[in-house]
Parts: C-alpha cells; sequence; structure tokens
C-alpha cells in the first residue's frame, strides 16, 4: 500500500507540474496579447520577481499533482463505501487544493473570491466524478450481461 501510494505521488507530481504548464499557455492564449503569462502578477510582486513567482509555482504544481494522484488510493479501499471513498478524497483534495490556489493567487483573497472558488472546485469535483460514474456504472452493466449471456443453457446442449 505505501509503495504503491509512493509510486502513485511519483508519478503524480510531474503530471501536475505539467497540467500547470499546459493552464498558463491556455491562458495566455484566451488572453491573447501574444505574451506568456507564467503567473498571476499578484503572485510576481509577492515573490519579488516573476522568476521567484514561477518557482513557487511549479514547486506547488509538484506538490499538487503528487497528492491528487496519492489519493487516488483510497477509491481501491475495497471496504469502504462509495460514499466514504468520494468523501475521503474529496477533502484529500479540497485540503491540498485550497491552500495552494490561495497561496499561488489563483483567487480573489476576498470571501467572495474564496466561495466563488469552491463553488467552482465542487462543481467541477461533481462533474469529473459523475462522469467517471457513470462510465463505471455501464461497464458493470456491461460486464453482468456478459456473465448472465454466459451462464445461459446452451440450446441442444
Amino acid at each position: 500500500m505505501k509503495k504503491n501510494l509512493f509510486y502513485r505521488c511519483l508519478f503524480g507530481a510531474p503530471t501536475g507540474l505539467a497540467i500547470s504548464y499546459a493552464i498558463t499557455i491556455i491562458i495566455s492564449l484566451f488572453i491573447g496579447d501574444g505574451r506568456f503569462h507564467a503567473v498571476v502578477p499578484e503572485l510576481t510582486a509577492l515573490c519579488g520577481s516573476e522568476i521567484n513567482a514561477v518557482l513557487l509555482q511549479s514547486v506547488c504544481s509538484l506538490i499538487y499533482g503528487a497528492i491528487w494522484a496519492g489519493s487516488s488510493v483510497v477509491w481501491e479501499k475495497e471496504n469502504w463505501s462509495l460514499l466514504r471513498q468520494t468523501i475521503t478524497h474529496l477533502i484529500i483534495g479540497s485540503a491540498a487544493t485550497f491552500p495552494i490556489a490561495y497561496l499561488l493567487r489563483w483567487m480573489e483573497h476576498s470571501l467572495l473570491g474564496i466561495s466563488l472558488y469552491f463553488a467552482l472546485f465542487f462543481a467541477i469535483y461533481f462533474v469529473i466524478w459523475f462522469s467517471l460514474y457513470s462510465v463505471t456504472k455501464r461497464r458493470i452493466r456491461q460486464l453482468n450481461a456478459r456473465v448472465r449471456e454466459n451462464n445461459r443453457p446452451k440450446a441442444g446442449v
């Protein structure tokens, strides 16, 4: 279990960095001024320079990716209910996401900004969870149909 968790975190760290970098590219394209917006201006001001801000965001993205990947082990707890797995995963994800998003200035530092952040976070989490749940449920139905088909008595036997 610990070895599995370690390897997931090890794989998740660079994945988190890659996703973070891809998001900055997409945001830069969306802004459309021809510049690369690696970090938000508030983080640059806080860190004293853009390179310090990029380094901080990179380290946090590595940590963020490692935590999200590592938290996926909760889905393998077969003795846990789906509700317990989901709540545990959501708590771990929220506990990792909020401080990093707050530190890196990915949200406005106000009650409204924090509220909007959590609303968006939970909406995205729900959409992803529901999509994966639906796919898994469909696969289970297909497997059960195959099992029923294989267990039917063959005609003429």
